[in-house]
């Protein structure tokens, strides 16, 4: 029977060369000189580093600018609340991995209800759709890309024929 797997995971990778592209440009950018501010990837965050709060607001919009442009989307994007002490602001930048719970499960009620001839199966961090047909299958991947801002940011792997 094909089948395919709904996934929500970021491209580390462009994220990675976002950081490296925002890091540079913080060095480079005049009303950033003498400020040591940074950006640091650890596991699946960015810790922004600067003096003050204003700034971290801007670098917040140069790192965003730098994820669209290399295709990564904004909706695996959590922001933590700035922390400021005397002359040192961070924050840091938390990135989802993986359908939540809650996300699979409106995944599987959103297809029961439209009746689509497929069943869904929720398998860890990932969904898995199967039916007796291709066709059915394409059918739910298009709902599925028109109501994405309802769910989170997906993508179909894994198709199965």
């Amino acid at each position: 029977m094909p089948s395919f797997d709904v996934v929500s995971a970021p491209d580390w990778h462009e994220i990675s060369n976002a950081v490296d592209q925002a890091n540079r440009e913080v060095t480079t950018r005049f009303d950033f000189k003498g400020t040591n501010s940074s950006f640091e990837l650890k596991e699946k965050e960015v810790a922004m580093t600067t003096e003050a709060d204003f700034q971290l607001k801007q670098m917040l919009d140069m790192f965003r600018g730098k994820l669209v442009k290399r295709g990564v989307d904004l909706g695996f994007l959590e922001e933590d609340e700035p922390t400021l002490h005397h002359k040192k602001a961070t924050q840091n930048l938390r990135f989802k991995d993986g359908l939540s719970t809650e996300t699979a499960k409106k995944i599987t009620k959103g297809l029961k209800a439209m009746k689509f001839k497929v069943q869904a199966q929720i398998q860890g961090e990932q969904v898995r759709v199967t039916g007796k047909k291709r066709d059915d299958l394409q059918v739910v991947i298009t709902y599925l890309k028109e109501n994405e801002d309802e769910y989170a940011p997906m993508e179909y792997t894994n198709f199965r024929d």
